[in-house]
């Protein structure tokens, strides 16, 4: 409602102060303006002044009434209250853009025009929706306009060759025959890349929360385990007490009994005495009486009588002997006491190293899920073989069961060890140190030429645009988390695995040899390896483009190269190339195997079928031309210049021999000799012979097949047990 009213702003504004209006008054014409307005308007000394209004120039014989109205007032204050919050709403936060039209306070814009340049508010951006011709005006998301800061033009052109948004402008200047698309083409490969990306790694978040899910669930299961094993031994143990205490009472129950038994006969023979020591005392007061009789008449009457009936002689004797006796009792309590503590010191011992034995299955190294290790020095041959892993191989542990282990190495993922054939390998590079290069790895260091292993199939970070086995480049920088950044001539900044690399030695470096003699006009030439930047630049040429010298002053010279010509460069910064002034023949000939070089972002007669992995057979060579007719696979009668082209020799056929498994490359539309069979790209053979350029290969599906070692590749055994469970 509020933006209803916003919106009618004009019809509530006072036509002389263009405000909205203040102690609105309304004249008899029915039009409505601020009360101090009119007044200033109307206020004059003369008697015979004509009063009009404002807008529609209606005249009044004499100055009406000016009543302020109460029920418009009402709806300007309202008007303002709702404006106020309106436009605090809207104001521009940090890192929001501001209105480039909304004067005084800085309002939010809600679109930018990429014609006008400028952002608007919900306001302001109205008249590029109605106007037709501001119709056809890009409009985006509200945001700072980038513009090239050379030409302060609008950034509409991507240069792949320095990686970089341009203008129109710079097309014509600084990237002058450059690779330049369309911001908008090169947006949507990009995207499309990102959201293949993207795609991978919802993958990988789906499948990690899945392993994350089932962790919790396994540890969760694992401590229920432990608590309900805990619950069991107090039990039992509880029982077992309980048992002890049992058996206790019932000993001294038996004991009770016993001693009740003793001692009811020791209480019957203890009368008994009493008894007759209360008749001897009888008998003694007798006898006393008798004694202290003075008739001896009566004396020697009774006499016979008290001493007949004496019978001391005849008393029995009596004493106390229990049947059972405690001392025996308690040694009884003292011999099973130890019995039971041998017996259950040795059966809980017993009980106790069966847990040990059972948690023993636990690795007894420290290697643990995650830990980054190696064949030790010490193993020949591990149990589980070796494949494609060496004693330089560094991989991450992936999962440990009993005494084994399964890493997932550079060179072969899934591979099965045994934990005391490993050993642990140190982050922060020092691994590499550690290792003698007679073992494979080389103490690699920033500045040294080194290029990805022959055994990598696929590097971690993936090969990047132009690198390959046989790109040669120079280390820039050597992270902690064991990552090489490295300068190719085809891929700055490229990122690697130290384990995924080699050293290369001046001896090892493939290409002409360089001549000491002094550059001259009309030379072949190309940057000297140790160069890592030129001091003009590279532009669009790289380490493997060889050009020629086309003008020579002071320490600089000219070159033209097949990628950019009038290059300029320093002369101490280049080297002649060896055998390239005798002619394009010496360097091809028919018959040669040849591929694009890999430094050509596009060739100077294109693609077209063919890539940077197509291998052809050259065909026809035109001197004059410098160009050649190549036949590839994917294109016959392909033209491309000499320049641009480099041999491929049998290092560069994947070396396949014998007995190797191979299949047709993906690239071969059709092969040859033809597919015959049931033969496809998937298809995996054993190549059974090799004979100059051909290759016959026992497929499943076709036995004796016959084709080209150019068309073949070679197939790991990670490739084969994934088209074999496909």
């Amino acid at each position: 409602m509020a933006e209803a009213i916003l919106g009618d702003h004009d019809q509530y504004s006072c036509s002389i102060c263009l405000e909205l209006l203040r102690d609105p008054v309304t004249i008899p014409c029915g039009h409505s303006y601020c009360m101090s307005c009119i007044s200033e308007c109307w206020n004059t000394n003369d008697q015979n002044a004509i009063y009009r209004c404002p807008q529609c120039r209606h005249a009044f014989d004499s100055k009406p009434p000016l009543n302020r109205s109460t029920i418009l007032a009402e709806i300007m204050e309202k008007l303002r209250s709702t404006e106020l919050q309106v436009s605090e709403s809207n104001l521009a936060g940090p890192g929001e853009v501001a209105c480039d039209f909304c004067a005084g306070e800085m309002i939010k814009a809600v679109k930018s025009c990429l014609e006008c340049r400028a952002s608007y508010c919900e306001t302001h951006v109205q008249p590029h929706y109605n106007v037709p011709a501001l119709r056809k005006h890009k409009l985006v998301k509200a945001a700072v306009i980038p513009v090239c800061p050379k030409h302060d033009k609008l950034l509409e052109v991507y240069c792949r060759t320095d990686q970089k948004c341009v203008c129109m402008h710079c097309l014509l200047d600084d990237h002058k025959g450059h690779d330049t698309v369309p911001s908008t083409t090169e947006r949507k490969e990009k995207q499309i890349k990102l959201t293949h990306s993207q795609t991978k790694v919802k993958q990988t978040i789906q499948t990690k929360e899945k392993e994350l899910q089932k962790m919790k669930m396994d540890i969760t299961s694992h401590s229920d385990a432990a608590k309900k094993a805990v619950d069991n031994s107090k039990k039992v143990f509880s029982e077992l007490v309980k048992l002890i205490e049992k058996k206790s009472l019932e000993v001294i129950e038996e004991i009770k009994a016993q001693e009740k038994a003793d001692l009811d006969q020791g209480k019957m023979l203890q009368k008994k005495l009493e008894e007759e020591i209360t008749g001897l005392k009888k008998r003694e007061g007798v006898l006393e009486d008798l004694i202290q009789t003075d008739d001896n008449i009566q004396f020697l009457q009774n006499y016979e009588s008290v001493s007949s009936s004496s019978g001391s002689d005849e008393l029995p004797s009596f004493s106390f002997h229990p049947y059972c006796s405690f001392e025996d009792v308690s040694k009884l309590i003292c011999d099973l006491t130890g019995r039971l503590e041998t017996t259950c010191t040795q059966e809980i011992s017993k009980t106790v190293n069966k847990v040990l034995d059972l948690s023993a299955k636990r690795p007894s190294s420290d290697i643990v899920v995650g830990d980054r290790v190696r064949v030790k020095q010490s193993v020949v041959t591990p149990t589980h073989k070796w494949g494609s892993v060496t004693h330089s191989s560094i991989g991450v542990v992936k999962k440990i069961q009993n005494d084994l282990l399964t890493v997932d190495f550079p060179e072969q993922r899934n591979w099965t060890g045994v934990i005391s054939e490993m050993e642990r390998v140190t982050s922060g590079g020092s691994v590499v140190a550690d290792l003698s290069t007679k073992n494979g790895l080389m103490n690699i260091k920033v500045g040294d030429r080194v290029r990805v292993k022959p055994s990598i199939t696929t590097p971690k970070h993936n090969w990047g645009r132009n690198v390959s086995h046989k790109s040669v480049g120079v280390v820039k920088d050597i992270k902690d988390d064991d990552s090489v950044v490295v300068d190719f001539p085809g891929h700055a900044n490229w990122k690697g695995i130290l384990t995924e690399m080699e050293l290369v030695t001046k001896d090892e470096e493939t290409g002409p040899s360089n001549l000491d003699s002094t550059i001259k006009v009309g030379d072949k030439v190309r940057v000297k390896p140790s160069v890592v930047t030129p001091t003009h630049k590279w532009g669009a040429v790289t380490h493997k483009s060889i050009g020629v010298v086309k003008k020579i002053q002071s320490d600089s010279l000219t070159a033209d190269f097949p990628e950019q010509k009038n290059w300029t460069g320093i002369i101490s910064e280049m080297e002649i190339v060896a055998g390239a002034g005798s002619g394009p023949e010496s360097v091809f000939k028919i018959g040669d195997q040849v591929r694009v070089k890999p430094s050509v972002v596009t060739p100077t007669h294109k693609w077209g079928a063919v890539t940077h992995k197509s291998i052809g057979v050259v065909q026809k060579i035109h001197s004059s031309l410098e160009s050649l007719i190549v036949d590839f696979p994917e294109h016959k009668k392909w033209t491309g210049l000499i320049t641009e082209m480099e041999l491929v020799t049998g290092a560069g056929l994947d070396d396949i021999k014998v007995g190797d498994r191979v299949r047709v490359k993906s690239s071969v539309i059709t092969p040859k000799h033809n597919w015959g069979g049931h033969v496809t790209h998937k298809s995996v053979g054993v190549v059974k012979d090799i004979k100059s350029e051909d290759v016959i290969v026992d497929f499943p599906s076709h036995k004796g097949w016959k084709g080209i070692l150019s068309e073949m590749e070679l197939v790991n055994n990670s490739d084969a047990d994934v088209l074999g469970s496909s």
